[in-house]
């Protein structure tokens, strides 16, 4: 009879390793993250020191960053309210109404999308995207001017604020589609059979049993997108022509810059405290991300409890 193994028994020197490694892993996060963090404060504080001279910024830097955040801000929720209905529709479209063969095939396609590079994104948006709407925004400005989004004058080439936020929105929409597809998909099948068993149709089962149990899943993935779309660089510097405003308007060629693609657009030539300046926007940048991402986590976390009493 084998002799089971007390509790003294010394561990296996692979399970020490593993763990170790593991444990190092995760700590070099919080090293890498703090080690950031450190950089931007250090190299932002003669910027933020009061009477500083800025010459890209000589109404201090507060006025100088204010109206990137709010352009970085409008942006991203652009984004979101494109991508976040798309992306439901794409996932429920993939997980319960298309045949197996077909959503795989979009499935595939989907993570294809998520790997093009931002510069692609920005290029087929200067190019492609720009003037193919422009005749819309024109139409728009029109017939629905009478809401400030959409008032007037209109920009002649199309690169508006908008048009960032739709680019923006066809980057975020692979990742956001992909979680939601894998959300669907996890939905507990009793949930489902009980829903048909009760005579609910193919849309009342999703409504009743799939959505809620995918909520948490679904601010998760638009939380996601949303740091995307915060902190994307590329696409926007080359799609938009920015200026130093702060508007509602989406239609016009006076459109607010965000703070990632004016530090990649000012930041070759810049010197002296100019550079400290754009790194101060950046340091602003990193703590709305870590804002966002913590109060994510924190309606994920409540989400999951709430379904958990349930």
């Amino acid at each position: 009879m084998n002799a089971v193994p007390s509790p003294t028994t010394p561990r296996r020197r692979g399970d020490a390793l593993f763990r170790g490694l593991s444990r190092g892993a995760g700590l070099s996060i919080l090293i890498v993250l703090a080690a950031v963090a450190l950089f931007l404060i250090v190299e932002a504080i003669p910027a933020l020191i009061p009477g500083a001279v800025i010459d890209s910024a000589p109404n201090g830097f507060f006025a100088y960053v204010g109206p990137l955040v709010y352009g970085t801000l409008f942006a991203a929720l652009i984004a979101l309210v494109i991508a976040t209905p798309l992306s439901i529709g794409i996932g429920l479209f993939i997980s319960h109404y298309a045949p197996r063969r077909i959503a795989a095939i979009l499935g595939y396609t989907i993570d294809l999308l998520a790997a093009i590079p931002s510069v692609v994104y920005g290029l087929w948006g200067i190019q492609v995207l720009a003037p193919a709407v422009q005749p819309t925004y024109q139409w728009l400005a029109e017939n629905w001017g009478f809401i400030p989004l959409f008032a007037g004058p209109v920009s002649g080439t199309g690169r508006t604020i908008l048009t960032v936020g739709i680019v923006l929105a066809i980057m975020v929409l692979p990742i956001m589609s992909a979680l939601a597809r894998e959300v669907f998909l996890q939905t507990p099948k009793l949930h489902e059979e009980a829903a048909f068993a009760l005579g609910a149709t193919q849309w009342e089962m999703i409504r009743i049993a799939v959505l809620p149990f995918a909520r948490s899943g679904l601010l998760s993935a638009a939380m996601l997108g949303l740091g995307r779309a915060l902190g994307e660089t590329m696409a926007v510097a080359m799609v938009l022509s920015p200026a130093a405003a702060v508007t509602i308007h989406l239609l016009t060629s006076e459109n607010p810059s965000t703070i990632a693609s004016t530090i990649a657009l000012d930041f070759p030539e810049a010197s002296g405290l100019d550079v400290n300046a754009l790194i101060a926007a950046g340091l602003v940048l990193f703590v709305i991300t870590m804002i966002v991402n913590t109060l994510a986590r924190g309606i994920v976390t409540r989400q999951r409890e709430k379904m958990g009493e349930n």
